[in-house]
């Protein structure tokens, strides 16, 4: 856009420079007082081109450098409603002055850091004066200045327009900004899954056509698209693209259900306030919005940690109480498919195919599938929590635990992720800055009690404790994992991966409340991706696991002997004793195949080593199922147990076969080993990617491991001298 800003009007010495510099802040903000203190009487008066908005020009001279001022009409954003909204962006976007000054109140911060955000995501080379910093700091308001730099990326510069103080700390800073070789980075903020799936196409596309002002960010420009931002949408000259934003601005309120010019706006004042969290302290004057009066209570320092544990108990309570009743619906329908299945074959058939139907398909794919409701009911509990915002006050509340052991609160979003799966918790520590921080996210993240383990806590719970410890058990599981997380993570910070952590904003968007569409993609997502898992690698795992456990056979002596004792059996005349007797050879017989088998000679190896841990052959055999597939652990203990009988004939469930087996001590340790233990083999496989090494990954795998034995043992063997559980 032309204007009448005349460059030759300030002539620069030869040794001298000429920094235009653009003056830009929300109204009432103190800019004009602060333009006079830098230019003195150095002023005029002039209009820009077609529209009646005045505008200030001057001049000054700092060292070397010689100062082309322009005051910009005051605005509260870069979205353009109002004609002085439209002089402002226009000249930042179009003329791109050396240095942007943005006059921010200091006593209305997060109002004001509004208009700062979006110019940072614009890229432009800024310097934030905090005016009126003396009225702030006779309100209480105080400023960890550091931090708050960090956090945003550009200098702060305390001020007082009508005194001058701090005229020359900012004039500092606007050479130092003027001497940048590079303009700096655009501003990245998180807007959420929904967002961030409509936004990067457009960017692509926009990239792609070459639609771009100079210097303007494509990804900026997208976001003002979908905005709805009508002055730029009338500028753009690709009108499909225009097109695209608004069809995209219609899915995303479709799916949210408000509009995406709102959503964004959330986002934003989400990393102010994430920001203002962080760096302002002892503020005494409060915006008390609905969002700020709940974060009162759910971040506060005493009551925040209480409510979160309490909620995360309500939670699994809920998922046990609740996915109870479905779950025997389920369980009853397998139990009748069994029936049908094993009325083909004549009863105590060998037929392999039988077996396989029934042991190897039905008995691990459907032990699988029986907790299907559980898995729902959590993860419906943690997308209300997601979608509400409340998940992000988590965050912000385990911030002050992780900064104890040398991690930010943006490490706990990955492993909030790994209460679903630990796959995209470790893609997530992408969002992660330093490498040191990505590497002890990833390497911690398993602990985090991933969907993979409920099937399994949902089979030993119930088997070993009465219901209303239910809730608790499950509570006191997934607080083990996070506690044991938080420790491995201070011990690495403090050995392997030593070295200091850069600040970033904890961001706290408005509480919102979840939309029926929204929850139901979600639930459609995680639960698909569960019922494919069941349907495609438990399955293979079940079938190969199934073989395993068929071949090489009973040794032929001992077969004799068993193929004696059943001709006895049968020779009996009282039925009673006659099925009593046969009962008992058939649960040798599978006793004897499961021992000689693969699987089962595996098991017999490796239960030496977890007999500290309170685990016989069986569930020895079982751990190794579950390296593969967490879920596989109750597949495993399915087919291990159908050899054991019958199906044929009405059996009791799995929990009480194993009850039977098993104390409950025995039950904690296995949810215990299986909590701390080595991740899934994809887990260790997307760790190797992330990383770049082997090195972590087999870190990862051993170290969870050993760790699980030690704790294990430790549990088991200290239960059992104080006599727990026997």
């Amino acid at each position: 856009m032309a204007n009448n800003i005349r460059h030759d009007e300030y002539e620069t010495s030869a040794a001298g420079r000429l920094l235009t510099v653009a003056l830009a802040g929300n109204p009432n903000a103190g800019k004009t007082t602060l333009f006079n203190a830098l230019t003195g009487a150095r002023q005029h008066v002039g209009n820009y081109p077609g529209v009646t908005v005045e505008t200030f020009q001057g001049a000054c001279t700092h060292g070397q450098i010689r100062l082309n001022l322009v005051d910009l009409p005051g605005t509260y954003s870069l979205t353009a409603y109002s004609p002085e909204e439209r002089v402002a962006r226009t000249f930042l976007i179009q003329e791109r002055p050396d240095v942007v000054i943005d006059v921010i109140d200091a006593t209305n911060l997060e109002r004001n850091l509004y208009l700062a955000v979006q110019m940072l995501e614009l890229g432009l080379p800024l310097v934030l004066a905090l005016n009126m910093s003396d009225l702030a700091a006779r309100r209480g308001i105080a400023f960890d200045l550091a931090l708050l730099q960090a956090l945003l990326g550009a200098p702060i510069i305390p001020t007082v327009g009508k005194t001058g103080e701090g005229k020359a700390e900012l004039l500092d800073a606007v050479s130092a900004a003027g001497r940048r070789a590079a303009p700096p980075a655009p501003l990245r903020i998180a807007y959420g899954e929904a967002l961030e799936a409509e936004i990067a196409p457009l960017q692509r596309r926009l990239e792609a056509l070459g639609a771009l002002p100079d210097g303007v960010p494509a990804r900026w420009l997208a976001v003002k698209l979908l905005e709805g931002d009508a002055d730029l949408v009338a500028r753009l000259a690709h009108p499909e693209i225009a097109s695209a934003a608004a069809e995209a601005a219609h899915r995303i309120e479709a799916l949210a259900g408000d509009s995406a010019e709102a959503l964004i706006a959330d986002r934003r004042y989400g990393f102010i306030s994430g920001a203002c969290q962080e760096a302002v302290r002892h503020t005494v004057e409060r915006r008390h919005e609905l969002s700020d009066t709940i974060d009162a209570v759910a971040t506060n320092r005493l009551f925040g940690l209480p409510i979160f544990l309490g909620l995360m108990y309500l939670v699994f309570s809920i998922t046990f109480t609740l996915g109870e009743p479905p779950m025997r619906w389920i369980e009853a329908g397998f139990d009748a498919l069994r029936g049908a299945i094993g009325g083909l074959w004549p009863a105590h058939s060998a037929s392999l195919l039988r077996s396989l139907l029934i042991n190897g398909i039905i008995g691990g794919v459907g032990g699988v599938l029986v907790f299907l409701p559980n898995i729902l009911l959590l993860f419906l509990a943690i997308a209300i929590l997601e979608d509400s915002g409340y998940m992000a006050r988590a965050a912000f509340l385990m911030d002050r635990i992780m900064h104890k052991m040398g991690l930010h609160g943006k490490s706990f979003m990955p492993m909030l992720i790994g209460f679903g799966c630990s796959v995209p918790a470790i893609l997530a520590t992408r969002t992660l800055e330093s490498r040191r921080d990505r590497l002890t996210t990833m390497l911690v993240v398993p602990l985090m009690s991933c969907g993979a383990r409920l099937p399994i806590y949902a089979l030993i719970i119930p088997a070993f404790f009465p219901e209303p410890w239910h809730g608790p058990m499950l509570w006191s599981i997934y607080l083990i994992g996070i506690a044991l997380a938080v420790v491995c993570a201070k011990l690495l910070k403090s050995t392997l991966l030593r070295g200091e952590t850069p600040p970033f904003v904890m961001e706290l968007p408005p509480y919102r409340m979840p939309t029926l569409r929204s929850l139901s993609i979600h639930l459609w997502n995680r639960g698909g991706a569960y019922l494919r898992k069941a349907g495609t690698v438990i399955l293979g795992i079940s079938i190969l696991l199934w073989a395993m456990q068929q071949w090489p056979g009973i040794p032929a002596r001992e077969a004799e002997a068993l193929a004696g004792r059943r001709a006895a059996a049968q020779t009996l005349v009282d039925d009673a004793a006659r099925t009593h007797a046969l009962a008992q050879v058939g649960g040798d017989e599978a006793e004897a195949a499961l021992r000689a088998s693969l699987m089962g000679r595996l098991g017999r190896g490796l239960e030496p080593a977890l007999r500290p841990c309170g685990f016989d052959w069986k569930l020895s055999t079982a751990m190794i199922g579950a390296l593969a597939a967490k879920e596989v652990f109750v597949t495993q203990m399915g087919i291990i147990y159908a050899l054991g009988g019958d199906p044929d004939e009405a059996s009791a469930p799995l929990r009480e076969k194993i009850r039977a087996d098993y104390t409950p001590l025995a039950g904690f340790c296995v949810m215990l080993f299986c909590l701390i233990s080595a991740p899934c083999m994809a887990t260790i496989a997307v760790t190797r990617r992330e990383s770049g090494s082997w090195r972590w990954a087999l870190l990862q795998l051993g170290g969870l491991t050993l760790l699980a034995w030690v704790v294990t043992a430790a549990v088991f063997q200290g239960g059992s001298l104080l006599g727990i559980g026997i």
